[in-house]
């Protein structure tokens, strides 16, 4: 955890397996204006494991440390799982958060991953969890590599995803990400009262792109869709000036 500047709060949570540091690109400029807490999950970039259930551990705690710390009327800016995260948060404590900015996540990521998607079929003991788990690093490196080939154009800045990957837990890597895919939150949107600004990548097609979010962001009411071009999931990475005008801007 790491908190700089001064203001109203703001909450960065990143992806999966990913660090706080994804955030660089734009907390010096937050941190003018905005008093930012930026978050590496249990399990991820040197910070110990928590065990399971993973996801629901984190949600917790990140209720706690609000209430702990008295962040009222907190915003949350989320990417990927973090953005999930967020909307999982908003849902379950309407009246805690002021604004939630999703970068390119969304409510339900196991629909979109798997096909004839049931929640109660993502079950911790499977095939490739237990790959994961006995990889030796050098082809979990090859894993993370063939992974992160399509999340961003940005060349440069796949090699440190990688690394992030490579530093994470096994354990949490595995369980969490079923974590991830089981949880559907797309019902529990209706119950969000806080204004939703979603960044959404368009690398795979605008066209499906726009219906993926459409349907999965049905029940959310006061939601603002910004769609990022020549952008791949990582779109503080492609797309930094523009990414930064549009958190900046959502934030006022």
């Amino acid at each position: 955890m790491q908190v700089i500047g001064k203001g109203r709060p703001v909450l960065l949570f990143p992806g999966f397996a990913c660090t706080g540091d994804v955030w660089q690109g734009i907390t010096g400029e937050l941190s003018k204006q905005y008093e930012c807490h930026i978050f590496t999950f249990a399990g991820f970039g040197g910070v110990p494991p928590i065990g399971k259930p993973w996801l629901p551990k984190i949600k917790d705690s990140v209720i706690s440390y609000v209430n702990t710390h008295k962040l009222q009327n907190a915003t949350i800016i989320g990417h990927s799982l973090g953005g999930t995260l967020g909307l999982w948060l908003a849902a379950e404590e309407p009246a805690m958060f002021k604004k939630i900015i999703v970068v390119d996540a969304l409510p339900c990521m196991g629909a979109l991953m798997v096909p004839g998607y049931k929640s109660e079929n993502m079950v911790y003991d499977n095939p490739y969890s237990q790959q994961i788990k006995a990889m030796d690093s050098t082809a979990f490196r090859e894993t993370a590599k063939q992974q992160t080939a399509y999340m961003m154009l940005n060349k440069e800045k796949k090699s440190q995803v990688v690394e992030w990957m490579m530093q994470a837990d096994r354990s949490t890597y595995a369980d969490g990400y079923v974590d991830l895919l089981k949880l559907d939150i797309r019902q529990d949107l209706a119950k969000i009262k806080a204004p939703v600004v979603i960044l959404a990548a368009t690398s795979m097609g605008k066209a499906v792109v726009e219906k993926n979010y459409n349907e999965q962001f049905a029940n959310l009411t006061g939601k603002t869709f910004y769609y990022a071009e020549n952008a791949g999931h990582f779109i503080m990475y492609d797309q930094p000036e523009w990414f930064l005008s549009k958190i900046t801007e959502s934030l006022r």
